[in-house]
């Protein structure tokens, strides 16, 4: 069925899915550790401790990744559950309602602290919400992601529909970095003293209103209608040998990863950015995304045709080193004789070509690996390949995450920032390698065969 056949609406449907747990994970990606490790003009109070661990690893580094580590098992798991799973409802949409309110749960829990100071028993705390947070919301998204081939079967619907995934996962990283200017409304409407209470009573609403659009997609696509997927009949290893025996695939996926570990770093130093850096308030950070997403919607119609006219592989791999280059220059910032917020707006402009391509065209590149996967043995293990892609992604995430939180160390502060400004040359070099590596990535299309891709 292609997204022809599949109405307006329902395509929507589908999408809102995305918007509703991309501003969840993002906020997350975003306020993690600028909430427990804030900069000390930011109004926010220290909630665990500055400690080495291995004399290089900060506490909180150590928790950013010790959630998405569990991924390592879970993800694959129950990828090939809803891959084998069978009901009237269908194979993921069971998964994504049960998921969807504990994920939300869990993550206001993340910023629910157990003591309002910096002590271990946060430490604790935020290793196990963590767990439990990532736990659901895989079993959400492997399932949602699922989806994909099976609504869009060509490539060129594939690249429409990515296309809306592309909008609605922006959309929502505007959504959770408008935060901290809620706080603002919230502490100033309710005449709040606590900064931190105000941060709290964003987020939650943010994890609400992710929620509600999580819910959408179990009223918008009907699987027994949208959908012609077969339980896969193969054992677990089986399955698992034959995708890590697919080499081009792993191709994309060191690249993918490497480019989310980039643009981890990059995210999670946004705030840190504007208040030591250029001087600007935390509320920038919103109308910066803005713009950025706005722009970026105006190449969404030159994605679709320049993917036809020269293929996916070629746009990805100069948008990485595009993309790249740009994150070279946030070293430079606040030094350079600009107006600050020339300099910030100047860089999300710039930021919103590379951003289009990168947005749309790995969705379309994974759903047709699968599918030609499908065609050459037989068994439809779409879950599975995007739960391997989640699970790089967030692997990517963790390495971007940790890294950051290493570098605050050498400096996070204005006056003392050599940390937040290593953000951009080490996000830009990362990013740089992400398209050499991308380099060795082969063209597919669902009518490829992938005889020479798969080792015995």
């Amino acid at each position: 069925m292609s997204t022809s056949s599949l109405s307006s609406w329902r395509q929507l449907g589908y999408a809102l899915g995305m918007l509703g747990w991309s501003i969840l994970t993002n906020i997350i990606g975003v306020m993690l550790i600028y909430f427990y490790l804030p900069p000390n003009n930011s109004g926010l109070v220290a909630l665990v401790p500055q400690t080495l661990i291995f004399g290089i690893f900060t506490v909180l580094a150590v928790i950013a990744a010790s959630g998405r580590l569990v991924d390592a098992v879970t993800d694959p798991l129950i990828a090939y559950w809803s891959d084998q799973f069978q009901s009237r409802w269908g194979r993921r949409i069971p998964f994504m309602a049960v998921a969807l309110i504990p994920a939300v749960v869990f993550c206001i829990f993340i910023f629910l602290p157990y003591d309002y100071a910096a002590t271990k028993a946060n430490i604790w705390w935020l290793s196990g919400v963590q767990v439990g947070f990532y736990l659901f919301m895989t079993a959400y998204i492997i399932p949602y992601n699922a989806l994909l081939p099976e609504l869009a079967p060509d490539s060129e619907s594939k690249v429409r529909l990515s296309t809306w995934l592309s909008f609605t996962f922006v959309l929502g990283v505007i959504i959770s970095s408008q935060t901290p200017g809620l706080a603002d409304v919230i502490q100033s409407g309710f005449e709040m003293e606590s900064r931190q209470i105000a941060m709290q009573w964003a987020i939650g609403a943010q994890c609400i209103l992710g929620g509600i659009f999580m819910v959408i997609p179990l009223f918008a696509i009907n699987e027994a209608d949208h959908c012609k997927g077969v339980p896969t009949t193969l054992p677990f290893w089986k399955a698992f040998q034959q995708i890590k025996g697919n080499r081009n695939f792993l191709y994309f996926i060191v690249a993918d990863c490497a480019y989310f570990v980039s643009l981890t770093i990059i995210s999670s130093s946004l705030l840190y950015i504007l208040k030591s850096l250029l001087g600007l308030e935390e509320y920038i950070g919103g109308q910066v995304m803005g713009v950025l997403v706005l722009v970026s919607l105006l190449f969404y119609p030159s994605v679709v045709k320049l993917a036809r006219r020269m293929g996916k592989r070629k746009l990805i791999l100069y948008a990485l080193w595009f993309q790249g280059l740009l994150l070279l220059a946030i070293f430079w910032m606040g030094k350079v004789p600009i107006a600050p917020k020339l300099q910030i707006f100047g860089f999300a402009i710039l930021s919103a070509i590379p951003a289009a391509f990168l947005g749309i065209l790995p969705f379309a590149v994974i759903a047709e690996i699968a599918e030609a996967d499908a065609k050459k043995t037989g068994q439809q293990k779409e879950a599975m390949y995007f739960a391997i892609r989640n699970f790089s992604t967030k692997l990517g995430q963790t390495f971007g995450i940790t890294i950051f939180a290493i570098l605050t160390i050498f400096g996070k502060d204005p006056g003392d920032d050599f940390g937040i400004r290593l953000v951009g040359v080490i996000g830009g070099v990362i990013c740089l390698l992400a398209g050499v590596i991308f380099l060795r990535f082969k063209e597919v299309s669902p009518a490829t065969s992938l005889s020479s891709d798969h080792s015995d």
